[in-house]
């Protein structure tokens, strides 16, 4: 039976929502055991939500006389320990720009091969399956290191509950920090901002919003459903929207609940940043665009006049 970890991310001590996913992922066919790890103090807070999802212990990491916080190579080190102390044969996270990061100094530090950006995973069979060729081909791949590390694209695995009397423990790593990055100072986006990567529904503007302004129209619209929004590649290029709201193969990968894309042709660079959404809105005013071929939802109208219509029966509904 394996024991698998599951490296926890917090928002201001909350656990994401995203994680859900994951520990769902881990699971696999129930027959292994999960163990969660987290770093940022906030473990005995969590134990239920993450008992709910089907963690059977919760541990609180630490490191003798440093602060984890300041070093993603130090919670790379804490992680390798704890993967020898409780003889893990997996660690999964998420593939955010944090898990990303920390994942890639604990392969290198543990000289084992990492999956990353992974769609979904088979515990018993030690494979992933990852995008590639811009979304036109999904290959499966075969994890032949001793301990399986994988990040995986948040919210591409459907949250299944399956509750467990989760126990709490702590583990305090001996390792020392190797001194080669500090981070010095963290600038969060506003307090009502949803990390594009990580929201449950997106609604992004292309070209036709015409103007940095006109955002606020989706903005609005993206509130009431609890989502971020996002832009194309044209829209950024025009200087409507900043790189960092950028959805496409040059920007963010996602994989929200509901995408509704809204003046968007449907390019093949943006269809493979978002094709995994797992219901896909189209409003466009040409009836020929090829997001009609590929959205489960089409909308022949213009953004200006159908947007502002669904914002007002949110509303009314919400």
């Amino acid at each position: 039976m394996a024991t698998i970890g599951i490296l926890i991310e917090t928002e201001d001590g909350n656990v994401k929502d995203t994680n859900f996913g994951v520990l769902t992922a881990a699971r696999g066919q129930g027959d292994g055991t999960i163990i969660a790890l987290m770093m940022d103090g906030s473990a005995d807070g969590a134990k239920d939500a993450l008992g709910k999802y089907g963690a059977q212990k919760v541990v609180q990491l630490s490191a003798d006389g440093a602060d984890l916080s300041t070093s993603h190579d130090l919670k790379a080190r804490t992680l390798a320990a704890a993967i020898e102390h409780y003889s893990l044969d997996a660690l999964l996270g998420l593939a955010s720009a944090q898990g990303r990061d920390i994942f890639a100094r604990l392969a290198a530090f543990m000289n084992l091969p990492l999956a990353s950006d992974c769609m979904a995973v088979d515990m018993a069979a030690k494979t992933v399956k990852k995008s590639h060729f811009s979304g036109k081909a999904f290959a499966t791949i075969k994890m032949l290191g001793k301990v399986m590390l994988c990040a995986i694209r948040p919210n591409a695995i459907d949250a299944v509950e399956a509750p467990a009397d989760a126990a709490m423990e702590s583990f305090a790593a001996s390792v020392q920090d190797p001194g080669l990055v500090k981070v010095v100072e963290v600038k969060k986006e506003a307090a009502d901002e949803v990390d594009l990567t990580e929201a449950g529904v997106i609604v992004t503007g292309g070209r036709p919003i015409a103007s940095a302004d006109n955002y606020k129209i989706l903005d609005e619209c993206a509130k009431l459903l609890g989502g971020a929004i996002g832009a194309s590649r044209a829209a950024v290029d025009a200087g409507f929207a900043p790189h960092a709201m950028q959805v496409g193969q040059t920007g963010k990968t996602v994989s929200p609940r509901l995408y509704i894309g809204c003046g968007l042709s449907g390019s093949v660079q943006h269809f493979a940043g978002m094709k995994t959404s797992k219901v896909i809105v189209a409003i466009n005013t040409d009836k020929d665009a090829p997001i009609f071929e590929k959205c489960d939802y089409g909308i022949i109208g213009d953004l200006f006049d159908v947007v502002p219509v669904l914002t007002e029966v949110l509303k009314e509904k919400l």
